[in-house]
């Protein structure tokens, strides 16, 4: 079992919510990460799916990254189309 790989798990408790990663589990494929998952964190009909992703296939922003990957839109020109000139046939816009 030490070999196994490692899986994050996200549960949905309802239908229309979103996902919430819940925990971890090793498992020898993604079908037992599926089963192990259920059986550790769906026992008491907590859940409606289940997701279950590699942890090794995971890449996260870093809260260092903050500043850079979540400043206002307003300081990067290129987002807006402000400076294109548009047709005539498309003025309206």
């Amino acid at each position: 079992m030490a070999d196994w790989p490692l899986f994050e798990v996200f549960i949905r408790s309802k239908h229309g919510l979103n996902h919430k990663h819940v925990g971890s589990v090793h498992a020898a494929d993604r079908c037992m990460a599926i089963e192990n998952a259920r059986e550790l964190y769906t026992r008491r009909n907590e859940g409606v799916s289940i997701w279950v992703v590699p942890a090794s296939e995971i890449t996260a922003s870093s809260p260092d990254e903050k500043e850079p990957l979540f400043d206002p839109s307003n300081d990067k020109v290129y987002r807006h189309a402000s400076f294109y000139k548009l047709p005539k046939e498309v003025g309206h816009m």
